[in-house]
């Protein structure tokens, strides 16, 4: 790393790579107990405090550090390693959370970890929130098959998010349910709760606590990955998708829940953020019937490209089993089974992705970033 500085700019060259930083920019992320309280590591001071016309005084590197001075008296060092990272912009928007792993039915070994007594803070906790964000769900081994032990395990990470469905919700069969899960009927590929705002919850748990039928299988689809199939083979109805708002909408006795969004959304810069299909709640707009021609063509190939054999992976949760995916991302079913056979009871649940997000960077900062020895 280089760097050239005048008065009004600092110039670094890295990797080939030229950066031009603004003095204030450099100013407002100054370390030392000065300017950022040791308990909670936020700024003591107020950044538009700080004079429109700062002038750096002196730059230079000493011992991978970027000694620098300001002409307002204010001064320190800087490691150049977070330096470095703000200048990767993938890196700086996901920080440790590692990339996704897209997948298909090829998929053969399912990530899986083996539950743990207070797993919270262990290396097995990482690798689980390690293994949610590469593919998208996780299966947890031999958890405690006990009413409402989910609750326990999901607030070991984060609250639980509450619904009108209650902070709990049982899937079996039920008599006159509010919602088609209490039924034994097949349940096809779709996301939970497109309806809610400011939106769908982000990351769903289901406990198995019986399983006696020889159905009910579950099934899971990665939607980002049809969604990169659809648009490398289908642009034009990859546009529609991406393009097209939808209503979606639930109602009870008691509630009415509603909410717009595209069947498959996109970031600013372009990237996956979320996919919705839930074809029981959907309502399309009248848009212009040309429009609409192009929409329900791209909709029916993304409806047989999620039930299709060559995306959808199907495995029967056991007692003791709880998976854990990522309801932005995939798409989740079952198949029928016979509610004379046995019993068949799966407790869920549903968590905000603040709560994941947190821990995994909480925990990669224990065991990785401060140098924790023997992490393997």
């Amino acid at each position: 790393m280089k760097i050239q500085f005048s008065s009004d700019s600092l110039k670094v060259t890295h990797q080939n790579n030229d950066y031009e930083l603004h003095p204030i920019w450099l100013r407002e992320r100054l370390p030392g107990y000065d300017y950022v309280d040791k308990d909670t590591n936020q700024r003591l001071y107020e950044p538009s405090s700080i004079k429109l016309d700062l002038q750096i005084t002196t730059a230079k590197i000493l011992e991978e550090k970027l000694d620098i001075e300001f002409n307002d008296g204010a001064k320190g060092k800087y490691n150049i390693q977070d330096l470095l990272t703000e200048f990767d912009n993938d890196k700086n928007k996901r920080g440790p959370l590692p990339k996704r792993l897209l997948w298909n039915s090829d998929l053969k070994v399912f990530p899986s970890v083996e539950f743990e007594e207070n797993m919270a803070e262990k290396k097995s906790m990482y690798r689980l929130l390690e293994d949610f964000y590469k593919y998208g769900f996780v299966i947890i081994k031999n958890v405690p098959a006990k009413n409402q032990y989910l609750l326990k395990f999901v607030r070991s990470i984060g609250p639980v998010k509450v619904t009108n469905f209650g902070e709990y919700f049982d899937v079996m069969s039920k008599p006159k349910p509010n919602d088609l899960a209490y039924k034994p009927i097949a349940l096809p590929p779709h996301t939970d709760n497109p309806y809610r705002k400011p939106a769908a919850p982000g990351i769903q748990f289901l406990h198995c606590l019986k399983n006696e039928v020889s159905g009910g299988y579950s099934t899971l689809v990665d939607g980002f990955a049809v969604a990169e199939y659809i648009k490398i083979n289908y642009p034009e109805a990859f546009e529609s998708l991406t393009k097209t708002n939808l209503r979606y909408q639930f109602q009870d006795k008691d509630i009415i829940l509603e909410n717009w969004g595209e069947l498959i959304e996109l970031d600013k810069e372009g990237d996956y953020k979320q996919v919705r299909y839930s074809t029981r709640v959907d309502y399309v707009p009248p848009i212009d019937r040309k429009k609409l021609t192009n929409f329900y063509k791209a909709r029916k190939l993304l409806g047989d490209l999620y039930s299709s054999s060559d995306f959808e992976i199907k495995f029967k949760l056991k007692t003791g089993d709880v998976m854990m995916f990522d309801n932005h991302r995939l798409l989740h079913g079952r198949t029928a089974y016979d509610a004379n056979e046995g019993a068949r009871h799966l407790q869920g649940c549903y968590l905000d992705f603040d709560s994941t997000d947190g821990k995994l960077r909480h925990l990669y900062k224990k065991y990785v970033q401060d140098g924790f020895k023997n992490f393997g």
